[in-house]
């Protein structure tokens, strides 16, 4: 029998080495320890590392499951959360220094469930503060620097960079992330790696520092699509017995990851939406529109009725006021330790009235049934994730944002996968959006892993284990 490879495993792969005895909890918690130690002075990911608790927990891992006693699928494997999501007793930063003390009154639900399965919590990972941020960057706590550059220090996407830093690197196979307006798929696509933008309300968001409670979604950032639906599964809180079964005999969620694309129907960016997009973004997106429509999926040029820039901005109108409702006063303090550009984005919420935030609100509705109107007999929806590969960090301007094409997602209620589509001539990753209505979850991840299969995967970033 041969031992597992921990420098590239997966949450699948450690799964079955688990379930065969080719690996044990231990083994792979001390790979991941060991890629944390020879990484994150570099890389910048972790806010914490509970290392003694990580052990133990993966110690009493290999114990249950040598003992016949294993749970599922998730029991052992290593995750990351992202440091918003509460754990009681441990420190919750929201990646502000101005709550570098803040103890966490209770565990998220989110968390609990992830524990319940078995899963070895290694520690907490950086963040955006409060979450308000798609570049990824930080001015107090620190940026994670984007592992697929060795020499110059890129955007690695926020809000939930240091989730993807780490799984993107090697030092972890799976993290938390949350998603507002793109937080879990633009980091992924900046990392190379996969990102899934849950339906909102799907998964719950209590012991969650919230953002704007109209639109925050938790999901897994991973390296494989397959990593993404097990830990997506784990999250909504699956029986881990129904869970196991679907898992090893390809059933339930499992089963549509290898049913293909052939005879889908896709729409896709028009004329209008192509506009202001890198040359080599497009030049890869259009090769994965090729790849697809070889797989035997329709693909449709449709733009949406309402124009992406213009939702990117109604987006901004929810999710402003609400961030200020539950930040605005610690924001307002200019002796706080707080991060400029945070908060320049935060006190205009302070300004909006209430008759302008209750008009946003109820047009969402109706642009969501327009956009669902149009694309009536459609899938999914296909865009690239970012317009441009990662940005020197030097220089971003912050006023801007790479949301463009991914707050639609939260605006219009659907769910999405980024998933990686190539690397540019410099060596920086591309990346795909598949959009579905909500609760289609299981579309998107299958659209992904058709995808996946027939694309190939990026190999590992020149920082990585």
């Amino acid at each position: 029998m041969s031992r597992t490879d921990h420098k590239a495993a997966t949450v699948a792969g450690l799964a079955a080495g688990f379930l065969d005895g080719s690996s044990s909890p231990a083994e792979a918690m001390d790979a991941t320890l060991a890629a944390i130690d020879a990484l994150d002075d570099r890389l910048g990911a972790w806010q914490a590392v509970y290392e003694d608790q990580a052990r133990q927990g993966a110690e009493a891992a290999t114990a249950a499951i040598e003992s016949g006693h294993r749970i599922g699928p998730f029991h052992g494997i290593p995750f990351a959360l992202k440091d918003i999501v509460d754990v009681e007793g441990m420190v919750t930063t929201a990646g502000s220094a101005a709550m570098a003390d803040r103890v966490s009154p209770s565990t998220a639900t989110i968390a609990r469930r992830l524990v319940a399965a078995g899963g070895v919590l290694v520690g907490k990972t950086k963040t955006v503060e409060i979450a308000l941020g798609g570049w990824g960057t930080n001015q107090h706590m620190g940026t994670p620097w984007n592992p697929w550059d060795a020499t110059t220090k890129r955007t690695p996407g926020g809000s939930s960079s240091g989730s993807a830093v780490a799984v993107s690197s090697g030092m972890v196979p799976c993290a938390v992330g949350t998603d507002t307006g793109g937080s879990v798929r633009l980091p992924a696509a900046f990392c190379g790696i996969v990102g899934l933008k849950t339906t909102e309300g799907l998964l719950p968001i209590d012991g969650i520092v919230p953002l704007s409670p109209t639109l925050d979604t938790p999901g897994p950032l991973a390296r494989t699509v397959e990593d993404a639906a097990l830990m997506f599964e784990v999250l909504a809180g699956r029986d881990p017995v129904e869970l196991d079964r679907d898992w090893r005999e390809h059933r339930g969620l499992f089963s549509q990851l290898d049913r293909g694309i052939a005879g889908l129907c896709l729409a896709t960016i028009g004329r209008r939406e192509r506009e202001g997009i890198d040359a080599a973004v497009l030049a890869a997106f259009d090769r994965s529109l090729d790849l697809l429509a070889n797989l035997g999926a329709e693909i449709v040029e449709v733009d949406p009725p309402t124009p992406f820039d213009s939702m990117k901005e109604a987006t901004f109108a929810i999710v402003t006021p609400e961030a200020y409702a539950q930040h605005g006063v610690l924001f307002e303090d200019r002796d706080a330790p707080l991060d400029e550009h945070v908060r320049s984005r935060i006190l205009p919420g302070r300004d909006i009235l209430a008759r302008d935030y209750i008009a946003a609100l109820n047009q969402r509705p109706a642009d969501q049934a327009e956009f669902l109107r149009v694309l009536d007999g459609y899938d999914a929806y296909l865009t690239p994730t970012v317009t441009t590969p990662a940005l020197p960090v030097e220089g971003i301007d912050e006023s801007d944002t790479p949301a463009r094409f991914t707050r639609a997602g939260n605006y219009l209620g659907l769910c999405g996968v980024s998933i990686p589509m190539g690397l540019d001539p410099g060596g920086l990753p591309h990346a795909l959006q598949i959009l579905c209505r909500g609760r289609g979850e299981a579309l998107a991840l299958r659209i992904a892993a058709g995808f996946e299969t027939a694309h190939g995967d990026l190999g590992r970033p020149p920082l990585s284990v």
